[in-house]
């Protein structure tokens, strides 16, 4: 009985550190993959974010265009959905520099 005790208590010490070298050894050779998956990330939410710009800027034509057909009935709310899409259009282009100054960083340092 005591023999099968220390055998389970050593193959657990065993495992417990193969398990943990495992890791630590790992962990190091990860690094470097997410370095240039955060780089794809940031590149593809560039892209998704450059044409959310984009689809913004198509409704404000649209709210514009029906400010020139309106007979000034629902005017006062295109006006404010007209600011809205100003102030989020503004929001995402300052978004955008940012990621595209993030990205010429990470180019730059790899």
């Amino acid at each position: 009985m005591r023999l099968s005790i220390v055998v389970l208590f050593g193959v657990l010490i065993v495992g417990g550190i193969v398990i943990s070298l495992g890791f630590i050894t790992t962990q190091e050779l990860i690094e470097i993959p997410i370095i240039s998956n955060q780089y794809e990330n940031l590149e593809k939410y560039k892209n998704k974010l450059e044409k959310i710009i984009l689809y913004n800027e198509e409704i404000l034509k649209d709210l514009e265009n029906q400010i020139k057909n309106s007979d000034n009935v629902h005017l006062e709310q295109v006006n404010e959905e007209i600011e809205l899409m100003n102030s989020v259009i503004t929001e995402n282009k300052a978004e955008l520099e940012q990621i595209i100054q993030k990205l010429s960083q990470m180019k730059s340092n790899p």
